[in-house]
């Protein structure tokens, strides 16, 4: 809040600003002082001011990696990310107060993390801090100038993963899947592929959800937060309809039985670097191969991102080469 004062000739204004220095200035025309105000109660309001050590000086980087952990990441359902963080905070680097804190101390951070993990990895770890750092900012109300991870340089090569099934695997996959005990593991490796949904919504799939005359499953809330509704394939239509209707649960395995089956089924394949993950990139594929629009696709596959989307969307290059055979 700016004030304007008239002292021995001259027009004395005083720009206050909770959480950053005072700032004063002297001005012969009362125009100008008020100018020169707004200019200043402008650059406040675009952060634009540089913050008080003082009030920097009462905050740790703890205080803030702490809070994040306690009231942003519970509502964003990644465990992974309590795990990284709570292993952060023994790090000498959080010990430092945000006064003292800049963007040489995370680059020492960085260079000795990058001798025990791919920059991938440390990528995807930065992503949670730089975000704490952007809350304090915007919503805790703690006067940081700049964010000290964000213009750190890093460069991550992209691993992202495009694998598809060669010509003959998803048949090998079913009579593996056909060894294990419990029958569920070929029915969920079916529906997978059928409808494109994550490990965790199908394992996380209830009977009520399920709507057999509409030919629909309905995730309540997705890895994105969002809830959508899928439509089912006959092959996924037939699944659900011979399967016990009684059962709350419509699959109902654990993740870790889950994936130790996977494991064992594979061993009796000659198929490598299959991923369970890599059914949903298949799934998704073969939307688009059937002819579905972006936005259909994405009304199925929950992307929100279609910049992500199209990265899943690969063609079989094998059916493109008979449509460009058939077109000459």
């Amino acid at each position: 809040m700016a004030s304007i004062r008239k002292r021995s000739g001259k027009y004395h204004v005083q720009v206050r600003r909770q959480g950053f220095p005072t700032r004063t200035k002297s001005f012969l025309q009362h125009k100008d002082a008020k100018e020169w105000a707004r200019q200043r109660e402008l650059e406040a309001d675009r952060g634009e001011l540089k913050s008080s050590k003082s009030d920097l000086r009462k905050y740790t980087l703890v205080d803030i990696v702490s809070r994040y952990l306690d009231e942003v990441v519970p509502l964003k359902k990644q465990s992974v990310e309590t795990y990284f963080l709570s292993a952060f905070l023994r790090h000498p680097i959080c010990s430092k107060r945000l006064d003292q804190l800049t963007s040489a101390d995370f680059a020492a951070y960085r260079d000795e993390r990058l001798r025990s993990i791919a920059p991938i990895s440390l990528k995807r770890q930065l992503a949670p801090i730089s975000h704490a750092f952007e809350i304090a900012k915007t919503e805790w109300g703690i006067p940081i100038q700049e964010n000290p991870v964000e213009k750190l340089r890093l460069k991550a090569r992209d691993n992202r993963r495009e694998r598809r099934l060669k010509e003959g695997e998803y048949e090998k996959l079913l009579q593996a899947a056909r060894t294990r005990q419990n029958p569920l593991i070929e029915k969920v490796v079916i529906f997978a592929i059928e409808t494109g949904m994550r490990r965790g919504e199908i394992l996380g799939l209830y009977r009520d959800q399920v709507d057999l005359k509409r030919r629909s499953v309905t995730i309540i809330e997705s890895k994105n937060g969002y809830s959508r509704t899928i439509p089912l394939t006959p092959g996924a239509l037939a699944l659900l309809q011979g399967m016990d209707s009684e059962v709350e649960k419509v699959f109902p395995l654990t993740a870790n039985a889950l994936r130790m089956a996977w494991e064992r089924m594979l061993v009796r394949t000659d198929i490598e670097d299959l991923h369970f993950h890599d059914l949903r990139h298949e799934a998704i594929s073969r939307f688009f191969e059937m002819g579905l629009t972006v936005p259909e696709v994405a009304s199925i596959s929950d992307h929100r991102d279609m910049k992500m989307l199209m990265r899943y969307a690969h063609a079989d290059n094998t059916r493109l080469a008979k449509k460009l055979e058939a077109a000459e």
